[in-house]
C-alpha cells in the first residue's frame, strides 16, 4: 500500500479542486431523457379516443389501465395483457398499494388481513433502500438473506419461509438487482415457485425495475416467475412490478404490475375504491411513442445503452487502474441495470463516503443498502454513474478509489 503521508497529501489536492460531483442516486442523464422528447408532442386534440374506443378526456376506462397500455407493457414482463394492471408513476406506488391492501384486507389467498398480527418480510442484502424504508413504514419486520450470483439465497429463503408462518413474503429485484446486478437463474425461479411455505399466502413481490435495461449485447436470459408459479401449482404466489421511469421520463413514468388473472381481479376491485382510473392521457402518450419508436421498446433501450455503457466502462477502468492490485476492494461489473456495488476489504465504507463527500463527491450513504441503514460489515458502497457526463464520472471515481486507499491506510495505522 502507498505511504500514508503521500495518500494524505494527494487527498488534500483533491479537496482543493472544489469539485461538485454526484454519483449518489440512480437517475438518467438529460441525454437519456432527450431520447423521449418526441413523447411530449405525439398526442394532440386529434387523438382523444384510443383505438379500443376509450375516451381519454372522460372518466371511464377501467382501473387496470388502457387495453393498449396493458398489451404493450405485458411484453416487458413476459405475460399477457389480462394479467396486467397499468397505473401512474411509479412501480413503487403499486407495490406499496398492494402491501397496504394486504395489511388491511389480506391478499386473495389470505384467510385474514396481515395487520391482524405481526408480519415479517424477507429482503435481500445488499438491496434497495426504498424497499427497506417502505416495509419499515408499513410495519413489517425485515429478515435479511444474502444475494448470490444466481439471485437471493435459495436455501436461506426455503428454511425461513418453510418454518415461520409469520413470514409472508419476499421482496427483491430479479433482473440486474439493485445494487449488485445479479439476474435470477432458472433453477432459483423454479425453487421459489415450488417451495413449501409455512404461511399459505406467502407471496413473492418481484420489483423488475431493470427488466429491459441491458448494457451488454447478449443479456442474460430472463425466467418468468409468474409462469413458474403457475406450473408449480401456486398461481397466486407472485406479483411482478415495473415502470418506464428509466425508459422514457422519470417525472412522468408509467408504473405497471403483473399477476394471475384472479389476483388482478381481486386487487383491481380494491383499487377501484381508491380512484376511478389512472391517467389515460399519459398512458396513451407512452403507447403512441413507444410503438412508433424504431425497434419499439427494444430499440429505445439500445439507444439508452449507447449512452450508459461508456459511463459504466469508465467506472471499471478507474477502479481497475487504482485498486485492482491493492486487494483493498472488490466490485461488480454489471451487464445491465443502474448501479455498481463496491465492497471494501476493511470495515471502512462510512469513512470512504465521508472522505469522498468532503472532497466534493456525493455518494449514497454507507449502510443504505441494508435495512435501517446499518451495514453490519460496514463494507458496501453503491455507485450510481448514470446521470453525470463521463468526464465527471472519471473524476468522481478517482476520488472514491483514493478514499478507499486512504481510509484503508488510516484503519491499518490505527490498529
Amino acid at each position: 500500500m502507498e505511504d500514508l503521508t503521500q495518500l494524505e497529501q494527494q487527498y488534500e489536492s483533491f479537496c482543493q479542486m472544489n469539485l461538485k460531483l454526484n454519483i449518489e442516486r440512480g437517475q438518467p442523464g438529460d441525454e437519456n431523457f432527450d431520447l423521449s422528447n418526441g413523447m411530449l408532442t405525439i398526442l394532440d386534440e386529434r387523438k382523444i379516443v384510443t383505438e379500443s374506443g376509450v375516451a381519454l378526456r372522460n372518466y371511464p376506462g377501467g382501473v387496470c389501465g388502457l387495453p393498449e397500455a396493458r398489451e404493450l407493457f405485458a411484453e416487458i414482463l413476459g405475460i399477457s395483457a389480462d394479467e396486467m394492471i397499468v397505473g401512474n408513476n411509479s412501480s413503487l406506488k403499486l407495490l406499496s398499494n398492494t402491501l397496504m391492501w394486504a395489511k388491511l384486507r389480506g391478499l386473495k389467498t389470505s384467510d385474514q388481513p396481515w395487520a391482524n398480527g405481526p408480519v415479517k418480510m424477507i429482503v435481500t442484502v445488499p438491496g434497495y433502500d426504498r424497499h427497506f424504508s417502505l416495509l419499515d413504514t408499513l410495519g413489517f419486520e425485515m429478515v435479511s438473506v444474502p444475494m448470490t450470483p444466481d439471485g437471493p439465497d435459495a436455501e436461506a429463503i426455503e428454511r425461513l419461509a418453510g418454518s415461520d408462518p409469520l413470514i409472508k413474503g419476499l421482496v427483491f429485484v430479479p433482473t440486474y438487482s439493485n445494487p449488485t446486478g445479479e439476474t435470477i437463474s432458472a433453477e432459483l425461479v423454479k425453487r421459489l415457485a415450488g417451495m413449501n411455505t409455512a404461511a399459505p399466502d406467502f407471496t413473492i413481490f418481484a420489483d423488475d425495475a431493470y427488466a429491459v435495461h441491458h448494457l451488454a449485447d447478449s443479456p442474460p436470459e430472463r425466467h418468468n416467475l409468474l409462469r413458474a408459479c403457475q406450473e408449480a401449482g401456486h398461481p397466486e404466489r407472485v406479483y411482478l412490478f415495473g415502470s418506464t421511469s428509466k425508459i422514457t421520463m422519470a417525472s412522468a413514468g408509467i408504473g405497471f404490475m403483473g399477476a394471475s388473472e384472479a389476483n388482478v381481479a381481486y386487487l383491481s376491485q380494491l383499487m377501484g375504491m381508491q380512484f376511478i382510473g389512472p391517467n389515460k392521457i399519459e398512458q396513451y402518450r407512452h403507447v403512441l411513442f413507444l410503438r412508433s419508436y424504431p425497434g419499439g421498446i427494444t430499440g429505445l433501450m439500445r439507444e439508452h445503452a449507447k449512452l450508459l455503457k461508456p459511463k459504466f466502462e469508465i467506472v471499471q477502468k478507474v477502479l481497475r487502474r487504482m485498486l485492482a492490485e491493492t486487494e483493498l476492494a472488490s466490485w461488480t461489473d454489471p451487464k445491465g441495470g443502474y448501479f455498481v456495488s463496491l465492497d471494501t476489504a476493511r470495515p471502512i465504507a462510512d469513512e470512504v463516503v465521508k472522505l469522498s463527500t468532503a472532497a466534493g463527491v456525493a455518494l449514497t450513504p454507507a449502510g443504505a443498502t441494508y435495512p435501517f441503514g446499518k451495514d453490519p460489515h460496514n463494507r458496501n458502497i453503491r455507485i450510481s454513474p448514470t446521470r453525470p457526463p463521463v468526464k465527471e464520472i472519471e473524476q468522481a471515481m478517482e476520488v472514491v478509489a483514493h478514499a478507499v486507499k486512504l481510509a484503508s491506510a488510516r484503519f491499518d495505522a490505527a490498529r
